[in-house]
């Protein structure tokens, strides 16, 4: 309801967007609120809106004469794509930056931990069984593994199966996929090394809480 007051039957308004890692609700003919254009991380258009380029980072670093530590922050923050577009996690980058830039002997890290409690992948390593840990830890070696993908996925459906949380963790951007997808399916990846960095913390504290 708040929705539709604000967004589609208010006359003051012109435009607006919505942003967020994944739909809010499936709308059809006969919700308030319907008929979004949506753009998803597989969609071109707006695809380099989402976080820095390869070009970008690089003048940044010029800028704060580090281009050194390029394949440093390209090794731990590249890896995602958008459309057909590789960019790296712009968070990451800045907090990386602001560091070198006082301390170059400063060392990457997963800055984008601290911004959430990775909820996620939490409950993806509680819920896998010894198959989808075996994948786990060849994603974690740098290999793929392929899954079928639900684009439309919502918040509510997340918890329903196991397919849904490898299809939550692409769109929230703890997975990449690489190659082109045949149909719905895609070849997943770890996309850099500050997120393979946040699945090993976790399987640590996951084997922790078994072990105790």
């Amino acid at each position: 309801n708040m929705f539709e007051h604000v967004l589609k039957t208010n006359d003051s308004l012109k435009f607006a967007v919505l942003t967020g890692c994944m739909r809010i609700s499936k709308e059809s003919i006969f919700t308030g609120l319907n008929n979004f254009e949506i753009n998803s991380i597989v969609d071109i258009e707006h695809e380099e809106g989402f976080g820095f380029t390869d070009a970008e980072v690089m003048q940044m670093l010029k800028y704060y004469h580090c281009t050194n530590r390029y394949s440093d922050i390209k090794e731990w923050y590249d890896g995602y794509h958008f459309g057909n577009a590789d960019i790296y996690c712009p968070w990451d980058v800045i907090n990386h930056i602001d560091r070198i830039k006082d301390d170059p002997n400063a060392r990457p890290e997963a800055y984008w931990i601290n911004t959430s409690g990775n909820d996620l992948v939490k409950r993806f390593v509680n819920r896998a069984d010894k198959t989808t840990r075996d994948e786990m830890e060849r994603l974690i070696a740098g290999e793929s593994v392929e899954k079928e993908i639900c684009l439309e996925l919502t918040y509510d459906e997340i918890d329903q199966s196991i397919d849904n949380l490898w299809s939550a963790l692409l769109l929230i951007g703890y997975l990449t996929w690489v190659g082109k997808p045949v149909n719905s399916v895609y070849r997943l990846a770890l996309p850099n090394r500050a997120v393979r960095e946040i699945y090993i913390t976790r399987i640590q504290e996951w084997s922790k809480e078994k072990e105790g």
